[in-house]
């Protein structure tokens, strides 16, 4: 083989393996939620926070958790317990919200009511920079009054 056809080809190579070799930024599994929950409330546990500031808190880089609601649903409730200060950023169709803790939800970031169909990913942030485990139900019973 000769030296100058050599020189063509390293670089292809160098360039077809770093398009393979990317590094794999760990993303939650997609978790289905169907019309009429299996149980209710479905229990889903992580870690609050992260070192990306938003508007919303400090979350992760990556969603704590993907729900992907298989049928439009004209109730579920969404909530997030975990101490420090918690909050829910919830981007889905419908677009991006942030959820705070307020004295109505009992000091836990809830969100409730129609839900369409498709896939949400949720950032479970905290206003402080510490990071606690969180539970989040999700729930078709209405909260008692």
């Amino acid at each position: 083989m000769k030296i100058p056809r050599l020189w063509q080809i390293v670089p292809v190579a160098v360039v077809l393996s770093m398009g393979i070799i990317q590094p794999n930024l760990a993303e939650a599994p997609s978790i289905p939620i169907p019309a009429k929950l299996k149980s209710d409330p479905l229990v889903l546990n992580g870690k609050s926070g992260g070192t990306v500031q938003s508007n919303c808190g400090n979350i992760s880089a990556v969603p704590s958790q993907i729900i992907q609601v298989t049928e439009s649903m004209p109730y579920m409730r969404l909530t997030v317990d975990s101490p420090g200060q918690p909050t829910l950023l919830i981007d889905g169709p419908s677009g991006r919200f942030c959820v705070l803790a307020d004295s109505y939800s009992q000091s836990k970031p809830e969100l409730s009511g129609y839900w369409q169909a498709g896939k949400y990913s949720l950032h479970i942030g905290q206003l402080s920079k510490e990071q606690y485990n969180y539970t989040i139900s999700i729930s078709q019973q209405k909260k008692p009054k």
